[in-house]
């Protein structure tokens, strides 16, 4: 497993806080008497700013899913790699077996 895995899964959970918290920063300078058009630039950097942080915010949500769908299948390829082990430590003793078997039929 990549090292950035487990650095991912628990950085996350933090990420919508810090979206929510970072949000208001850009909306709560007020605007005084300036200029029309700086005060219309401002506000559409605040609604993309609010934007960026929403979409930031549902692909952490994804990117959190996707790392513990990863996890999930990593868990179920270990258990099948676990299985396949001792299903080859079965044969290899059953062939072991046949093989002295093989060996004591031979000298009788």
């Amino acid at each position: 497993m990549p090292a950035w895995i487990p650095l991912l899964k628990i950085s996350l959970p933090y990420v919508t806080q810090i979206v929510t918290s970072a949000i208001p920063a850009f909306t709560a300078a007020r605007i005084g008497k300036q200029d029309p058009l700086l005060a219309q630039q401002i506000e559409e950097l605040q609604q993309a700013a609010t934007h960026n942080a929403e979409a930031i915010q549902a692909l952490a949500t994804s990117l959190q899913d996707t790392v513990t769908r990863i996890n999930d299948a990593a868990e179920v390829q270990r258990q099948y790699i676990q299985r396949l082990q001792r299903q080859l430590h079965l044969t290899t003793g059953l062939a072991a077996a046949a093989l002295l078997l093989a060996g004591v039929a031979l000298f009788i």
